[in-house]
């Protein structure tokens, strides 16, 4: 897929950054879109289909977080969040609501390009299996969900690439360092963070793990029956 058919929604109350991205990315040929608030996304949302989003959390009206949760219900697409340089309870809470990831502000227009194409690369390389089960859990990765007990819950694009790496090795340990790799999470927490909430989604009591467990020291690893 060539960038120049990609499709980029940038949403950000700050007329400054959202020309300063569109510029940026236009001349990094991809067809860039811009909007003011929630609202204005919503629109260009139903009339174009994008490939990525870039999301302010602050907004005035419907915030980056209350849009990403309700967008990840209704569309498969990457989620990066623009936060607050610093606020890390901030970025895990934008990760626990299914963003794919963040960056904060001020940030480097390249840095930013450079997430990007991790997440197209990553989505476009995902090899996509038609289901897997884990006990009471079946992992749908070409639907993205998890149905654990016959009740659907989403997954986004990064707990999918985590879990194709884990389903393709079964019982191998994952450092938090490997996960980071393939995951573009950066921070240790937010690794945690992501793995609790894939616990949730896999099993019966998260609180006791039976397949997606911690290995103290080293990482985590998945079984499979």
């Amino acid at each position: 897929m060539e960038n120049s058919k990609l499709n980029i929604l940038v949403v950000d109350d700050d007329d400054r950054i959202r020309s300063l991205l569109k510029d940026y990315l236009s001349r990094n040929d991809y067809v860039v879109s811009t909007a003011e608030n929630a609202a204005e996304a919503k629109i260009k949302l139903e009339y174009i289909k994008f490939d990525i989003l870039i999301l302010d959390i602050m907004m005035p009206g419907q915030s980056g977080y209350e849009l990403t949760k309700e967008i990840k219900n209704k569309i498969k697409i990457p989620i990066i969040l623009l936060t607050a340089k610093g606020e890390v309870e901030n970025r895990i809470k934008g990760l626990e609501i299914g963003a794919d990831d963040y960056l904060g502000k001020p940030f480097e227009p390249r840095e930013l390009l450079l997430r990007i194409k991790n997440i197209i690369k990553k989505t476009i390389k995902a090899k996509i299996h038609s289901k897997y089960v884990i006990g009471n859990a079946e992992i749908n990765l070409e639907k993205m969900y998890i149905s654990l007990n016959n009740n659907n819950k989403k997954i986004n694009i990064t707990e999918k690439n985590v879990l194709i790496q884990m389903l393709s090795n079964p019982g191998k340990t994952f450092s938090r360092e490997e996960i980071s790799k393939f995951s573009g999470i950066i921070q240790e927490r937010s690794i945690d963070v992501m793995i609790t909430r894939l616990r949730q989604k896999i099993e019966v009591n998260p609180k006791k793990p039976k397949y997606l467990q911690t290995i103290r020291g080293s990482g985590y690893v998945l079984w499979i029956e």
